[in-house]
């Protein structure tokens, strides 16, 4: 029997991100898996070179290319809906953990102990799925600088909630790319050089 896995996986550009906002640039899911990869191994590099760690980057970026797999069964339910409740942020875990059950099963059975750290998080894997996580918040934060850019100010709220969380993570090398990476997204391609 064929396996739907990757038919599965390569749905993610069917799913649409910042579903309650008003975008100037839609974005989906496969967009932002790919940004949240690139944005992940610069944070496990930046903790490499910087602050004494010894993490895989490219594991790290792995993990971020796969980190919102379960969305494509799930759909990209807004921050302000899942984390509304403590009940809430609960049973969405749960959802979250079959979701990614449901993918996982989708692969040859010889398969599986390969994928399943990329769709159910390990402990061994924690410092990079926080990376991971500040990657995520940071591609956020992006979207919304671009989008404030545009002249869109829907996304001025989200900006401030998205740096005041990023401000909270034990994560410095996350305030280095706001530092260093951030403002070069507020210019214009001709003053990108």
């Amino acid at each position: 029997m064929p396996s739907a896995f990757f038919a599965m996986l390569f749905r993610m550009k069917y799913i649409h991100r910042w579903a309650l906002m008003r975008n100037t640039t839609p974005e989906n899911l496969s967009e932002h898996a790919m940004e949240t990869a690139a944005i992940a191994h610069c944070l496990a590099t930046l903790r490499n070179r910087r602050f004494g760690g010894q993490v895989d980057a490219d594991r790290a970026a792995l993990i971020g290319l796969f980190h919102d797999c379960g969305e494509i069964i799930t759909g990209d339910l807004p921050t302000p809906v899942k984390y509304h409740t403590p009940e809430l942020k609960t049973a969405y875990k749960q959802l979250e953990t079959e979701a990614g059950n449901r993918l996982l099963a989708m692969l040859p059975a010889d398969l599986q102990a390969d994928y399943a750290p990329l769709l159910r998080p390990r402990p061994e894997d924690a410092e990079l799925w926080q990376l991971c996580k500040a990657a995520d918040k940071l591609a956020a934060l992006i979207k919304c600088v671009e989008e404030g850019k545009m002249g869109n100010s829907e996304f001025a709220r989200a900006e401030q909630a998205t740096r005041q969380a990023l401000e909270a993570m034990p994560v410095p090398e996350a305030q280095v790319f706001m530092n260093e990476f951030l403002p070069a997204f507020t210019l214009t391609l001709d003053e990108l050089h």
